[in-house]
C-alpha cells in the first residue's frame, strides 16, 4: 500500500511554516490519540501516520529531501520502505520524541501518563558503498557493526530516589504559601531505573561494546547520499529501553568504464580503423548485463549511440535515463612491415585520404544532440 502525502496527512499546503506544521501535528495527533480511542486501530494508524509525516515536515533537511524526491528521499515506503527502512514509527518512539506536543490533554511519557520517560539508545551512522549495479537493482548486505549492547548479567533496580517514577517533587516556601514543583529525578534521569549489578567491562549503565551481524536490504534505485534507517539497530538502551536506530548512507562506487552523469551513464568505445571502415558489432556492459550495438560502416571517430532507457531509473519520476556509447577510432602506435607498407601505398595511390562530405556533425554539434 502506498503512502499517503505527508502534507496531505496534516491537512496542511507546502508552504506551511514550522509553527503550522507543529499546530496541524498537535491537532492530529490529540484526535486520534490512543488514550482518547481506546481499541481503535484505524485510529492507532493514523495516529503513527501524523506522527511519522511530522517528524519529516518538522526538520528542515528531511523537509527539503522529501520536497524534493518524495517519500524516496526520507526512507519511506515509496522508495525505500523494505527491509526495514522507513516502516513507520511505533508508540515507544512516538511519546519519547514528541510527547511534549501533547501538552496537558494527555500524560506525555505514554499511555495514561506518569513521569517515567521511555529512555531510547543512540543512533548507529555507518556509510557503505555500491556499484552502479547495486544501485540500480537493490542488493543485500551483512556488515559487522560494533554497537553497545546489555552486558550479560547486568540488572537494575528501582530508582530509590524518586521510588520508579522518574521524577521529584519539591516544595517551597514563598510569601504566598508553599509551592509544590515537578522535577525530572536526578539520580535516574526519568528512567525510574538505576544499575544493579554490573559485570566486568560495562560501563556504569550495564553496557558492553560488541560486535553483531546485521543484514541490510537496499531497495532498488539508492542514490549517492541518501540516508536509509535501519530502526533498532543502533545501540541498546540501558535497562531494557528502546535500542537506537542504524543509519546507513550510501555512497557511489566509482565504476571504471561507466560514468554517471544525472540519470545518463555515458561509456568510451575504442574500435579500429578496419572496424571502423567495415562496420561490425560490439557488446558493451550495461547495468542490466550486456548488450550488443552495431557499428555502421564509416563510423566516424566522436561519434554517439544512444541507449534509450539503459541508464538509472529516476528517483522523482517513473522514466529512466540513457546510456550513451562515444566511439573513438584508436590509431595505432606500433605497425608491422606489412601493416605500414599497405598504409603507405593506399597514400601514395590517393585511395586513402580525408574527403569529409560536409555533413559530419562538429564537436558542438554532437554536444548539442545530447540535450535534444
Amino acid at each position: 500500500m502506498s503512502k499517503r502525502d505527508y502534507y496531505e496527512v496534516l491537512e496542511i499546503s507546502k508552504s506551511a511554516s514550522a509553527d503550522e506544521i507543529k499546530k496541524a501535528y498537535r491537532k492530529m495527533a490529540i484526535k486520534f490519540h490512543p488514550d482518547k480511542n481506546p481499541g481503535d486501530k484505524e485510529a492507532e494508524e493514523k495516529f503513527k501516520e501524523a506522527a511519522e509525516a511530522y517528524e519529516v515536515l518538522s526538520d528542515d533537511q528531511k523537509r527539503a529531501r522529501y520536497d524534493q524526491f518524495g517519500h524516496a528521499g526520507v526512507g519511506g515506503n515509496g522508495g525505500f520502505g523494505g527491509g526495514g527502512f522507513g516502516g513507520g514509527m511505533n508508540m515507544e518512539d512516538i511519546f519519547s520524541q514528541f510527547g511534549d506536543i501533547f501538552g496537558g490533554h494527555f500524560g506525555g511519557g505514554g499511555f495514561g501518563g506518569g513521569g517515567r520517560q521511555q529512555v531510547k539508545g543512540s543512533n548507529l551512522r555507518i556509510r557503505i558503498k555500491l556499484n552502479l549495479e547495486e544501485m540500480v537493482n537493490g542488493t543485500q548486505k551483512t556488515l559487522k557493526v560494533k554497537k553497545m549492547k546489555m552486558a550479560e548479567g547486568a540488572t537494575s533496580k528501582t530508582c530509590p530516589t524518586c521510588n520508579g517514577s522518574g521524577v521529584q517533587l519539591k516544595v517551597m516556601n514563598t510569601m504566598f504559601g508553599q509551592m509544590q514543583t515537578q522535577t525530572t529525578c536526578g539520580t535516574c534521569q526519568g528512567i525510574g531505573k538505576v544499575a544493579d549489578k554490573i559485570p566486568p567491562g560495562a560501563n556504569a549503565q550495564g553496557l558492553v561494546k560488541d560486535e553483531e551481524e546485521i543484514t541490510i536490504n537496499i531497495p532498488a534505485g539508492a542514490r549517492d547520499g541518501i540516508q536509509l534507517n535501519v530502526r533498532g539497530k543502533g545501540n541498546d538502551a540501558p535497562f531494557g529501553g528502546i535500542p537506537g536506530d542504524l543509519l546507513v548512507i550510501v555512497e557511489e562506487e566509482v565504476d571504471k568504464v561507466i560514468k554517471r552523469e544525472g540519470d545518463n551513464l555515458h561509456q568510451e568505445l575504442y574500435i579500429s580503423f578496419a572496424e571502423a571502415a567495415l562496420g561490425t558489432k560490439k557488446e558493451v556492459p550495461t547495468v542490466g548485463g550486456k548488450v550488443k550495438i552495431t557499428i555502421e560502416p564509416g563510423t566516424q571517430s566522436g561519434k554517439i549511440l544512444r541507449l534509450a532507457g539503459k541508464g538509472l531509473p529516476s528517483i522523482d519520476s517513473y522514466g529512466k535515463g540513457d546510456m550513451f556509447i562515444h566511439i573513438n577510432v584508436w590509431t595505432p602506435q606500433k605497425l608491422t612491415k606489412e601493416q605500414k607498407e599497405f598504409f603507405e601505398n593506399q597514400m601514395s595511390s590517393g585511395e586513402m585520404v580525408a574527403e569529409p562530405s560536409g555533413k559530419e556533425k562538429t564537436f558542438f554539434d554532437k554536444v548539442k544532440d545530447l540535450f535534444n
